[in-house]
This record gives structure tokens, C-alpha cells and sequence, in this order.
């Protein structure tokens, strides 16, 4: 049985970055997951290479739009080559096949009524190939903010005002279409508010699809872009897609006007669109613009892409915004990684290697049975979770699992067991090395699609026979370790890293990769960073925070985050504030409880882990430490603002 699934169609106007990372790898890790389930699984990707800002920024460097995009296209394919990502179809905007498609879906939609030509007069933002309804000249976008321009021209619109009642039906009847359910509710609330027709075509740029019998006009970039999805795979039996995986800012396009152009086609629609977060850097989404952006190469190169990989999965929940520092990525890699499923390998396959010369041994009617069950129950729940794109809690399933299995060794205590010769002991000691290993078996099958090359590793030094790729995590059950076979010498598979060394090698080698892309997009500098601490604001920009003295009344841990802290904080109002604060590895709860804080009160609230933010809690944190409370030595009033 098929399962095809796309990524966005990554525009060419920036290198890739670790936001284009974030979408493939999991969609990579998905696709491992339906082929360990049996499913004939193909994943798509590629690059949107039309539109006016690629055909300036090729004029700023002097080439073609065709020489600058192949550029750029090819900075993507090589990036997930490197990242070892299981690509199947990259197809490119560029491609003769795809404007075949894009030039029939026109003439179908046109065919049955729903193209017609009209002109438009309005501003528009280039960035992101939106007109903007009823804004004035030089307005803002309201997507992102750069000032609009003003165009007229001769258009082609695409009737999407016919398809509301058909759309809101779509939703009610098939509510897995959209996802999650934020993203849903939204795009929901968006269609009942009225469509109005899609302009689908420019005449005052070139560089795009020509229409056919009409080649001043060119076609608008969504209604070019997401034709790619059933391009990459035309003539194979693989459409409908099964999934697909975006980013939440464009959800609007894919679970609006895609869905409306197939209809109007009378093609078949996708299955599911799933919309996740951003990542955030330094509480802010990464943007080129912003000069906040980080790449994955980097870490790949320090820590190798397994680490990044697991990282992204645990440590972000699918659908939601997630941070990302380089404390955390060594922090997450060392306690989970290094002391949590790399030192539970060593540890087993040593013993096994001492006590038994290598050879896995029998005993399995000696297990312990609430391992037994809890591996069943791990399967069960990690299945069941990435079935939903709760990677993770899936993971958190298998972390649980490896922490229940390290104190089973510490209790079973081979390494005194092996001292007694008797036959009861003897027994004891393969029944206690049978489940370490069969359990190490399991977890590394589970393992598999989210950190493909390490499951790897660790499946050969279990000396498995059948290939992992041919394992089925649906058939995964107790016991099918086989008694007897080799199992080989222990190498480290996550030697533990020194954080302040790795994290000052990751930004070096992320400044060569900056200066390097900006060079290849024709920048005469490298993106501006965040602005170094020597820098000078004004007293207008400091008076704009709002700091305030609170007093913590409540604590509490956030369920499934390890560094979160639930706290409600009073700062003088009718009600305490709500705060979540990632400070849980320093303090604990009840240390918290009447303590003064200081709060930045005038912050937009955010969710973590479904919980709304309202305000930051300020502590000082050195490079790899860990967060210290600011507070007071004199007595201070609660609310009191600070000067």
C-alpha cells in the first residue's frame, strides 16, 4: 500500500536553513516510519523558483533567473544528500513537466467556469506574492510587514469565491483534513468570513509559466507552486497524497486555495495537511531578514545529524512553536543521548561481552515480566503516538522505557550475580542479560525512523541478521532475540560532549556557512546577527520594557517537560499572572514559593505546552549554566516597577 507525502516546495530566494530542516527531517522520519509499517512510502520535495523577488535578486547578481535558480535548487538537494535524507522525487518549478501540469490544471479550471480575466489595481507585497486588499500605498504587509508597492495590471482570477460552502463541507466532513486542531479552527474562521477571487496570473513580470495562447501573462506563484506535488509524481500511481507536511504560516494556501483549484479541476484532493510551528531563536521565529537564522550543517558536522534529529523530534511538540539554543541541543544530547541510551548499550553489550564471550544468551523464560509488559506497552504507546505525529511522546515512551531498564540493572546487579557459580545464579545472570538485550533490540527497532543512522550502529553491534530496514515496527514483539548470537564489542555510539568547545565550534563554523551563502545570493555581507552586548540603545527603547517585582504564589511542573516550571506570579493585579518559565533543572517548585522575582509584564502572551505565557520570568544563565533567579537583598513592594 502507497503512502506519499510532500514537504513545502522550498522558495529559492535563501539557502536552506534549519526551518527547512525541521520540515524535512520529519517528514524523512515519517516516511521511515510507513516503510517499517509495510507502506510502499515516497517523499517529495523541491524548489518554487518563479515569481518578481527571484527575478530581482537574479538581475542583483548579474545572471539569469534560470542560471541563479539551478543555483540555489541545487544548495537544497545537496543539503538533504548531506543530512542523509530519504528523498525520493525533488521536482522543480523550473521543470518542462511541471508547466504541462500547471498549463492543464488552468485549462481545466478555465474549461468549467471558474477562470475568468479581469484587472486589478492595489499594493502588493513581493516577499510574499500577496496582494493586499484595501491597503494604501506604501502600507504594510500584513504577513510580514515590509511596505507594499502599488501595480496595475491585466490578470487572470480564479473564482474562489464559488467554493466556501464546498470548503466549510470539506472540513466538517473530514476533519483530519486539516491539523491540528488550532490550525483547523483557524483556516475554519477564515473561510466563513467570505473568499474573494485569487488573481492567478502577472503581466508585469517575466520569469514565470507562460499561459498558453497568452504568454504575457505568467502564472501567480500558488497557483504554479503547489501544482508541484502531483508534477513530481505524474504518471504513477501515487496521487492523492497521503500527507502534507508545511510550516503553519502558509496553511492558508494549502488548505484553502489548494484544495479549491483540484476541486474546480475535478481532481482528487489530498488527504491531510498538517501545519506545524516555528522554531524560535532567541523567542523569536528565525528569519533571513532578521539575521537569526541557524543551519543545520553546522551541528551535523560537531555532533552529527542524529543528534539534530532527535533534538528537533523530543524536544519540540509536532504542531507547536519550539526554541532552539545550542545549550539546549548539547544538553538534550548528553542526558538523553550520551548517559540515557548510549550508556545502556555499552553497559549491556559489555556485559555480555564479559560474563558470556560475546554470545547473547539464552533465558528468556527467566524474564522479569513487568519488563515484559512494559516493552509491549512501550510499542503500543510509541505506535500510537507517531500515528499521530506526537514524535515527542513517542520518545518520551522509549526515554521512560531505557530509564526503567537502567534500574533494573543497578537491581539485578549482573556484575555480583556472576560471582556465584551455581546454576541458579547462572540462570539468573542470562535471564538478566537476555532482557537487557532484548529490550536494547526493541528500543533500537522503535528507534529506527527518528535516528536511522544510530539505530543502525547499534543494530550491528547487536549482531542482528535481518537488515533493520526490513524490520516491522507493527510485528515488534518480546522475544525474537535469537540465544547465541554474537554480539560485538561495545564502541561508543554517543561519546559524551563538552559543551562550551562544541557550542563555540558550532558558531564558528555557522559563520563560514553564513558568509558563504550570502556570497552564493549575491550579498556584499553575511546577515546581521543579534546586536553584541557593547552595543547602545536609548532610554526610549529601555523604557518600553516593563519590568515588574513579583512574588511567586504558586509552582509547579510542566507534565512532559523536562525544564518547564507552571508558575503564578503576583505583580499588583486583580489576579496572579500565568507563567511559564524554563527553569525546572535549577529550581525546584517548593523553592520557588513566596520568592521575589522579577517579571517582564508587556509581553505577548505564547503557549508552551498548551499552557499561555503571560510574561517572562528575568534570570541571568552563562554560556552552558544554568539559569539564576534576579532578585532583591532589601525589601520590595510587590508590582513595584523597575527603573
Amino acid at each position: 500500500m502507497k503512502y506519499y507525502l510532500t514537504t513545502p516546495i522550498y522558495y529559492v530566494n535563501a539557502a536552506p536553513h534549519i526551518g527547512h530542516a525541521y520540515t524535512t527531517i520529519a517528514a524523512d522520519a515519517l516516511k521511515r516510519f510507513k516503510q517499517m509499517q509495510g507502506r510502499r512510502a515516497v517523499l517529495t520535495t523541491g524548489s518554487d523558483e518563479h515569481g518578481i523577488n527571484v527575478e530581482r535578486a537574479a538581475e542583483r547578481m548579474g545572471q539569469a533567473p534560470g542560471e541563479f535558480v539551478a543555483v540555489i535548487a541545487k544548495e537544497f538537494k545537496e543539503q538533504w544528500e548531506k543530512l542523509g535524507l530519504g528523498v525520493d522525487r525533488f521536482m522543480r518549478t523550473s521543470d518542462p513537466r511541471h508547466h504541462k501540469l500547471v498549463a492543464e490544471l488552468f485549462e481545466r479550471c478555465k474549461k468549467n467556469g471558474y477562470v475568468y480575466k479581469g484587472s486589478y489595481t492595489g499594493q502588493y507585497c513581493i516577499h510574499d506574492n500577496l496582494y493586499v486588499n484595501e491597503a494604501k500605498p506604501g502600507d504594510p504587509c500584513p504577513e510580514c510587514g515590509r511596505p507594499t508597492e502599488t501595480v496595475t495590471e491585466e490578470n487572470y482570477f480564479f473564482k474562489l469565491s464559488a467554493f466556501q460552502d464546498r470548503l466549510l463541507r470539506l472540513y466538517e466532513e473530514q476533519p483530519e483534513f486539516i491539523q491540528p486542531d488550532a490550525r483547523r479552527n483557524e483556516v475554519i474562521a477564515f473561510v466563513k468570513q467570505g473568499l474573494n477571487d485569487l488573481s492567478i496570473t502577472r503581466t508585469n513580470i517575466k520569469w514565470g509559466i507562460p499561459v498558453p495562447g497568452e504568454e504575457k501573462h505568467v502564472f501567480y506563484v500558488w497557483f504554479d507552486a503547489l501544482m508541484t506535488y502531483m508534477s513530481a509524481v505524474a504518471g504513477e500511481d501515487l496521487w492523492p497524497a497521503d500527507l502534507h507536511l508545511i510550516g503553519k504560516e502558509i496553511v492558508r494556501f494549502h488548505a484553502i486555495y489548494w484544495p479549491a483549484f483540484l476541486m474546480a479541476a475535478e481532481w482528487p484532493l489530498p488527504k491531510r495537511v498538517f501545519a506545524h510551528g516555528w522554531l524560535l531563536f532567541q523567542e523569536d521565529k528565525m528569519s533571513k531578514s532578521k539575521g537569526n537564522i541557524v543551519r543545520a550543517t553546522p551541528i551535523q558536522e560537531v555532533m552529527g545529524v542524529d543528534a539534530l534529529r532527535y533534538f528537533l523530534l523530543r524536544e519540540i511538540v509536532f504542531g507547536q512553536d519550539g526554541n532552539f539554543s545550542y545549550d539546549a541541543l548539547v544538553g538534550r544530547y548528553n542526558s538523553d543521548l550520551a548517559n540515557g541510551l548510549g550508556n545502556f548499550t555499552s553497559r549491556t553489550l559489555s556485559m555480555i561481552g564479559q560474563y558470556r564471550g560475546g554470545k547473547a544468551p539464552g533465558g528468556a523464560a527467566g524474564v522479569n515480566p513487568e519488563i515484559e509488559q512494559a516493552a509491549a506497552k512501550t510499542i503500543e504507546s510509541f505506535m500510537s503516538s507517531w500515528e499521530r505525529f506526537d514524535f515527542s511522546r513517542a520518545l518520551e515512551a522509549v526515554w521512560a522505557f531505557i530509564s526503567m531498564l537502567d534500574k533494573f540493572i543497578v537491581e539485578q546487579a549482573p556484575w555480583n550475580i556472576v560471582k556465584n557459580k551455581d546454576a541458579e545464579s547462572q540462570a539468573r545472570l542470562d535471564a538478566a542479560l537476555y532482557t537487557a538485550a532484548e529490550a536494547l533490540r526493541i528500543v533500537t527497532a522503535l528507534l529506527a525512523p527518528a535516528m536511522p543512522q544510530s539505530a543502525e550502529k547499534i543494530w550491528a553491534l547487536l549482531g542482528m541478521k535481518t537488515p533493520l530496514g526490513e524490520v516491522r515496527l507493527d510485528r515488534l514483539r518480546w522475544g525474537q532475540l535469537e540465544p547465541g548470537q554474537q554480539v560485538h564489542r561495545p564502541q561508543p555510539v554517543f561519546p559524551r560532549i563538552d559543551a562550551q568547545p562544541a557550542i563555540e565550534k558550532m558558531r564558528e563554523l555557522e559563520a563560514r556557512e553564513t558568509a558563504r551563502q550570502a556570497a552564493l545570493l549575491g550579498k556584499s555581507a553575511p546577515p546581521a546577527a543579534a546586536a553584541p552586548a557593547g552595543d547602545k540603545i536609548g532610554v526610549e527603547e529601555f523604557a518600553k520594557v516593563d519590568l515588574r517585582v513579583g512574588e511567586v504564589r504558586s509552582a509547579e511542573r510542566v507534565k512532559g517537560a523536562d525544564k518547564l516550571l507552571h508558575l503564578k506570579v503576583d505583580i499588583g493585579e486583580a489576579q496572579p499572572r500565568t507563567i511559564v518559565a524554563g527553569i525546572a533543572e535549577a529550581y525546584a517548585p517548593e523553592q520557588l514559593i513566596g520568592r521575589r522575582v522579577v517579571i517582564v509584564a508587556n509581553l505577548q502572551p505564547r503557549k508552551l505546552r498548551g499552557i499561555e505565557s503571560n510574561g517572562m520570568i528575568v534570570a541571568a544563565v552563562a554560556e552552558g549554566g544554568k539559569p539564576v533567579l534576579v532578585g532583591f537583598h532589601e525589601e520590595t513592594l510587590v508590582g513595584s516597577k523597575l527603573r
